[in-house]
């Protein structure tokens, strides 16, 4: 099992990429409102505010995406991520890297069934 994390530079792109998890059978995914290092450094410390002018076009957040996956499925979610939002080599598309978990619990393995009714 992985845990892969991807940050989407392209927020416009944020209900395509959970479509195309859902068409994977991914299971479920945590997604948090980001911002990057540049954009804080540019606009909220000081002594790097001459960095706003390199900021120039870059995007004020990101999305960032948590989830485990089988082994398997990174290759097919990493096609499928590049099919949504282009290429992640070309700059401000995002990141994605997996890390393995060797141990989880409170992760669905099957779907839950209905409680009876008492």
């Amino acid at each position: 099992m992985k845990l892969l994390v991807f940050v989407l530079n392209k927020e416009e792109y944020t209900e395509q990429v959970l479509e195309m998890f859902v068409e994977l059978g991914v299971p479920g995914a945590t997604i948090i409102d980001t911002v990057g290092m540049g954009r804080v450094l540019s606009q909220e410390i000081p002594i790097f505010a001459g960095f706003v002018d390199l900021m120039a076009g870059a995007r004020p957040s990101n999305k960032t995406v948590f989830t485990l996956v089988s082994d398997d499925a990174v290759e097919d979610i990493v096609r499928g991520i590049e099919k949504v939002i282009g290429n992640l080599d070309e700059p401000g598309t995002g990141v994605m890297f997996t890390i393995p978990v060797d141990w989880s619990k409170g992760i669905a393995k099957e779907p839950l069934e209905a409680p009876e009714e008492l």
